[in-house]
């Protein structure tokens, strides 16, 4: 019989997700609230809200990293759960290539799909370090198949990234 983690731990894990979410969401409407209450501050300053609103996702990417650590330790010796965790890891990888998609349709890189879609693909070096910490510390074959094919997508997603941004570039003209 393979050791499970106990339900308190579990409990306290999903309530740490639910905090982060809480909080996740509330800063996101104050920024929101600031977009609203001051457009000309706004569009004066664009590039320093641009700023402000990637530190915010960093911020929020790495309150959401505690209870994914505390979760991993939890349930690493549980291969069933790990398994799961492990799907789960790979389609948060999917929604690379699906934002990169998303982007090339233009009715939906505008607006808030267009916002969502550049921040996952802002947080792909946040995401690869959560997938390489958490191969590391499987000892289960299929779950350490799956995070590495979530590490190839991912990967393969940040190629293809620069790549088009390098050919883009390369094809302007010249003096």
């Amino acid at each position: 019989m393979e050791p499970s983690p106990s339900r308190t731990q579990l409990r306290l894990i999903a309530a740490s997700y639910a905090v982060v979410g809480v909080v996740s969401a509330l800063l996101i409407f104050e920024r929101y609230l600031q977009y609203v209450r001051n457009p000309q501050d706004v569009a004066a300053a664009g590039g320093m809200y641009a700023g402000g609103d990637l530190v915010l996702e960093v911020f929020i990417c790495f309150l959401f990293l505690v209870p994914t650590v505390a979760l991993v330790f939890v349930i690493r010796k549980s291969e069933s759960y790990y398994t799961a965790y492990a799907k789960v890891l790979l389609g948060l990888s999917l929604t690379a290539p699906i934002s990169v998609g998303l982007l090339l349709i233009p009715v939906l890189n505008q607006w808030y799909w267009g916002d969502a879609c550049i921040f996952r693909l802002f947080a792909i070096p946040l995401v690869v370090i959560v997938l390489t910490f958490s191969w590391g510390l499987t000892r289960f074959p299929r779950a350490r198949r799956l995070i590495f094919y979530a590490l190839v997508i991912e990967g393969l997603t940040f190629v293809v990234i620069i790549g088009s941004l390098f050919f883009l570039f390369s094809n302007g003209r010249h003096g």
